[in-house]
């Protein structure tokens, strides 16, 4: 499946009935097993239904750091966003890709 990052948007949560989705770096997970850090009220709800790849990075959950650019990380950002993606390829089902 791929999925435009206006696509992801309605798999943010606020619909019961669909499942909520997280990109990182342009491959899309299924949180819904997670809905309670992701979804509506969790602590990383404003990850749903986006690419958060950048806030992964800078573990930052604001709002203008919640999109899929990697300009300008650190190495040492670069490092933690592949520690989180490891965490979601362990824990999340990938269901498909961000299309540009």
């Amino acid at each position: 499946m791929e999925l435009t990052l206006q696509q992801l948007k309605q798999y943010d949560g606020s619909d019961p009935s669909k499942p909520i989705y997280v990109a990182v770096k342009g491959r899309i997970f299924d949180v819904t097993t997670g809905k309670s850090f992701y979804g509506p009220g969790g602590a990383y709800y404003m990850f749903a239904g986006k690419d958060a790849s950048r806030a992964l990075a800078k573990m930052s959950k604001n709002d203008e750091d919640v999109i899929a650019s990697l300009d300008g990380l650190t190495d040492k950002e670069i490092g933690v966003l592949n520690d989180w993606e490891k965490k979601f390829e362990a824990k999340y089902p990938i269901v498909g890709t961000v299309s540009n």
